[in-house]
């Protein structure tokens, strides 16, 4: 495996890779590209998939954002959060893919979605939702989230990823997204017309598989 050194910057997830004597600036800045994408791209490409909706297009867009981040390699390395900066590119990417076809998020039609509606109301609304008109009111909810929230959610509901790691992908501290958490739960429960809206530590006890 290569040798990997964070810049020390919080969050940023960017590694740099040791080189040979005399090897040029550039292939430097392309290898330490390379072990930043390896690091990420399978969460890219998962976060990608949900939103366009087959591993085809999740790889073309996650393609276009690693090149555009990798043409502009030292700008991105100067910025306070690495891991935040590309996650706004990628998120560019696949706007830009859905618009050209004038399609939504394909996150509702995704199993992992599905899978996450257990967790995302507050205890006892199962039975209530049940009866809803089906995963469409809960991803329209959803998608009227602010969009730190969204992100939140996706991530740590639909994506399982756990909190450290959402923190560094968004470029923010953990009790950030503690917070962001409660407040989109809450503000689920409130829009879909559910009682209660969970407790502070709810997130905290589950556990990913």
């Amino acid at each position: 495996m290569r040798g990997r050194t964070t810049r020390g910057v919080q969050g940023d997830g960017a590694f740099a890779t040791p080189l040979s004597p005399g090897e040029p600036p550039g292939r430097r800045l392309a290898l330490t590209f390379d072990a930043f994408d390896a690091h990420h791209h399978r969460l890219w490409l998962r976060y990608a998939h949900t939103q366009v909706g087959n591993r085809a297009a999740a790889e073309c867009v996650v393609d276009a954002a690693c090149a555009r981040l990798l043409e502009h390699w030292p700008h991105v390395l100067l910025q306070e959060s690495v891991a935040r900066y590309a996650w706004a590119v990628l998120k560019e990417e696949v706007a830009r893919w859905l618009d050209a076809r004038g399609r939504r998020p394909a996150l509702v039609d995704t199993a992992a979605f599905q899978a996450a509606i257990r967790k995302l109301l507050p205890h006892g609304a199962h039975d209530r939702f049940a009866v809803l008109q089906g995963e469409i009111e809960l991803y329209a909810a959803i998608t009227r989230l602010p969009e730190r929230q969204y992100d939140v959610i996706v991530l740590r509901y639909v994506l399982r990823v756990p909190d450290e790691v959402v923190a560094e992908y968004l470029g923010v501290e953990l009790a950030t997204v503690h917070s962001q958490i409660r407040h989109a739960r809450r503000r689920l429960a409130k829009d879909l017309g559910l009682p209660g809206s969970g407790t502070d530590t709810e997130h905290e006890t589950e556990t990913e598989e």
